[in-house]
């Protein structure tokens, strides 16, 4: 497996591979890789002939009171993992390489972007929709593979490949959680044993919810009221709690088809993101 850093060498690379056939799969991350990123390696690995992994932090998502600084950042650990899976090539830019000059060139992608996280996290996904294009010119895949923890990111980069008719596939796989439930995230090295136990809240409230709508409760204010009491348990503070539509992410007042019942909550100074899907077509 080969680390570049440059968009000259991972694009001579992954020419070397078309030309020899092969299809194209990217799994962009920021790093601090887990059980999580290997999955979507994993089923990159299994869907794709060259699997490029993208490492960069990308400043332009991140706000100006957000944790960029501090971002855990490990490319030989990365390298490992990465080499371990299966992978080709890991992409590693500097910030410079990817954002050359003051950039007067973003992606923006109106409407769905306004709800649950863009609505407190100002150009967070002007910074996500910009980057990902900049990475799909770079590598021209055939399919990109993001993780359902983050779904509306995976909800906005779907719409805006849709829209901008570019020649890939998205390809979701499921949020990877540990025994406990806590969903996998780079960030949780920054908590506690406290505030872990904690965070676990946030998934018991997401259980209980869908167990709930199982039961036959389909008022979505009674179920946030739900979710709510479980969550103020802990030293848990609630950003949002929300039970969207899962192509407008509006929020709904009964549960029909589809929805997407999402949290985002700060367990100390560690903010954290998790969701499920309902289907009641299923």
């Amino acid at each position: 497996m080969e680390v570049v850093k440059t968009i000259k060498d991972v694009r001579a690379a992954v020419l070397s591979a078309r030309a020899d056939g092969k299809t194209i799969g990217i799994v962009p991350t920021m790093g601090a890789l887990h059980a999580g990123h290997i999955s979507l390696i994993d089923r990159a690995v299994a869907d794709c002939d060259f699997v490029v992994i993208s490492i960069f932090v990308n400043p332009t998502q991140f706000g100006p009171n957000e944790d960029f600084d501090k971002y855990p950042c490990d490319l030989d650990a990365d390298a490992v993992i990465c080499e371990k899976a299966g992978a080709d090539i890991i992409f590693a830019p500097s910030a410079s390489e990817m954002y050359p000059s003051q950039n007067s060139t973003w992606v923006d992608v109106d409407g769905i972007t306004d709800h649950l996280c863009g609505a407190s996290r100002a150009g967070h996904f002007r910074g996500v929709t910009t980057v990902c294009t900049k990475l799909f010119n770079v590598v021209c895949p055939d399919q990109a593979f993001f993780g359902q923890k983050d779904a509306q990111q995976a909800i906005v980069i779907k719409r805006m490949v849709a829209d901008l008719n570019m020649p890939l596939e998205i390809v979701v796989c499921p949020t990877v959680r540990q025994q406990d439930g806590l969903a996998l995230s780079s960030r949780n090295k920054y908590l506690s044993d406290a505030e872990r136990k904690d965070a676990l809240l946030i998934s018991k409230a997401l259980k209980a919810c869908d167990k709930a709508i199982v039961g036959g409760e389909y008022d979505a204010e009674k179920l946030v009221a739900l979710m709510k009491s479980i969550i103020r348990g802990g030293a848990v503070d609630i950003e949002y709690l929300s039970i969207v539509d899962t192509r407008t992410l509006e929020n709904v007042s009964e549960i029909e088809g589809q929805v997407l019942v999402a949290i985002a909550a700060r367990v100390g100074k560690t903010r954290l993101i998790d969701n499920i899907f309902v289907d009641l077509n299923k």
